[in-house]
């Protein structure tokens, strides 16, 4: 199998979480404004998955406040705005969770599931507070696979 490539949802995403992040005046790209952008978006099975869990986009923007002021990280250049360190490992997982459940693209439950992969990130520690991990929330998204 070839290496997966990001798919329509997925690239939409990665677009909307650069906009979140200008949006709270960052200069890059984290794994919290990732998570936002999948709700933000809304469609694919990502989204999906975080509904059932009962995450809601504005009340996650608030734990996100409360959680993260402003914490900086080092930044890498991906696309417009640099990506954390964890933002990077992220799009590696998210190739290996593509991999793994033979996809032939990178899509949003695969970007979900790579942020939870990402141990200490504030994508990881904000879904804590929902109460979804990397194992509750694999299997959901093979349910609704």
């Amino acid at each position: 199998m070839s290496m997966p490539h990001l798919n329509e949802d997925a690239n939409a995403i990665k677009n909307l979480a650069q906009l979140v992040a200008g949006e709270q005046g960052l200069e890059y790209v984290g794994t919290e404004h990732l998570l936002i952008a999948i709700m933000r978006h809304g469609e694919g099975v990502g989204a999906e998955v975080l509904r059932a869990f009962g995450v809601d986009e504005h009340e996650l923007t608030r734990k996100l406040e409360t959680l993260v002021q402003h914490e900086t990280e080092d930044t890498w250049v991906f696309g417009r705005l640099p990506g954390s360190p964890h933002y990077r490992n992220v799009i590696q997982h998210a190739i290996d969770e593509a991999t793994q459940l033979e996809s032939a693209e990178i899509g949003s439950e695969h970007l979900l599931l790579a942020l939870l992969r990402e141990d200490g990130s504030t994508a990881q520690r904000l879904l804590a507070l929902y109460g979804v991990d990397l194992a509750n929330a694999r299997n959901k998204t093979l349910e609704l696979m």
